[in-house]
């Protein structure tokens, strides 16, 4: 009987270390991803440098060319990304509640497109006293604390746009714009560029109306009533994808094709398909690619202590139906 029960004891014994072991084994540390919509897409090994980036949305096919440049850098310089952001443009709380989670699993380093740079601040200066860089990308953050911003010239590239409207229309006539939002810093960039340089080059142009919608739906509405209350409009501005698309279609649904002048920003299937129909005169691109590699980089370099430069220009081009396909334009232009 005593044989009997120390073989017992002793195989009781083996199966509860062997229950530790596994135990210890599965307690791995990790972050975990979310996507937009919150789910758990990816685990964040504790073993690499961790930088989660925090856009302004996910519903333009601009935000997923970025993360694909984010996720390039990731790789090339071994750390671990999430890449998330509010499923439209005019979500602040939620952005507001995605920065305050990342900040939760202290990271290394936080790449931030902030909606609302006032909204941010109280939790980008948390983020200065526990010494964790903010790198700005695309529409950046209006403050002194992002140690970089890897973005675009707006004001450049929207006056850009001016001066192709401009030609466009003769150099004279009314004009109007719709902007995606007049909070973010590439609303009030794109806004600014583009009136200040038809107020300073062409006096016989007359901006109209300025409205704001970054959603299609709603850029369609808009677009219509200026229409409707300026029947002699030349030209409309949309300053960025959504409000792009809602010109064009708001044009359209007005039985005005042909008759105002579209000039956009961004890319996207519905732009570019305008842009060889002829309802779209053409737009500015950025490289978003480009925007989502160096928010990574110098996130990398920032972490390291390496020297970065205040602002990253990543560029800009004109692009219409005569260059749309042209070796130095495709690569920079997303369906």
């Amino acid at each position: 009987m005593q044989k009997r029960t120390k073989k017992f004891a002793i195989a009781s014994s083996l199966i509860l270390l062997s229950a530790i072991v596994l135990s210890a084994c599965g307690s791995t540390s990790t972050k975990t991803a979310t996507s937009t919509a919150g789910t758990t897409t990816a685990a964040v090994k504790s073993d690499k440098i961790y930088i989660p980036v925090i856009s302004k949305g996910f519903q333009h096919q601009f935000w997923q060319a970025v993360k694909q440049g984010a996720e390039k850098a990731a790789k090339e310089f071994n750390v671990e990304i999430t890449f998330e952001g509010p499923e439209t443009e005019t979500q602040v709380d939620k952005q507001i509640e995605m920065l305050q989670a990342a900040l939760g699993k202290k990271p290394a380093a936080i790449a931030f497109a902030a909606l609302d740079s006032k909204a941010a601040s109280p939790l980008l200066e948390k983020a200065k006293a526990g010494k964790i860089p903010i790198i700005g990308f695309d529409s950046g953050v209006d403050s002194d604390i992002p140690v970089t911003t890897a973005a675009t010239d707006n004001k450049a590239a929207a006056s850009l746009a001016a001066d192709k409207m401009a030609s466009l229309i003769g150099n004279e006539g009314e004009i109007a714009l719709v902007v995606h939002d007049q909070t973010s810093r590439t609303g009030v960039d794109r806004r600014d560029g583009f009136v200040n340089q038809i107020k300073a080059k062409y006096p016989n142009i007359k901006i109209v109306d300025t409205q704001y919608s970054g959603d299609p739906l709603k850029a369609t509405d808009l677009s219509k009533a200026i229409i409707q209350a300026h029947p002699n409009i030349k030209g409309i501005f949309g300053s960025n994808e959504g409000a792009a698309i809602g010109v064009i279609n708001g044009i359209t649904e007005s039985k005005k094709d042909g008759k105002i002048v579209v000039i956009g920003f961004d890319s996207g299937k519905q732009q570019m398909d305008a842009i060889r129909s002829g309802k779209m005169a053409g737009a500015i691109t950025q490289d978003p690619i480009g925007i989502g590699y160096w928010s990574v980089k110098a996130a990398v370099q920032a972490i390291k202590g390496e020297t970065v430069p205040k602002n990253i220009d990543t560029g800009f081009h004109w692009y219409d139906k005569t260059n749309i396909d042209a070796a130095d334009i495709k690569p920079l232009l997303y369906e």
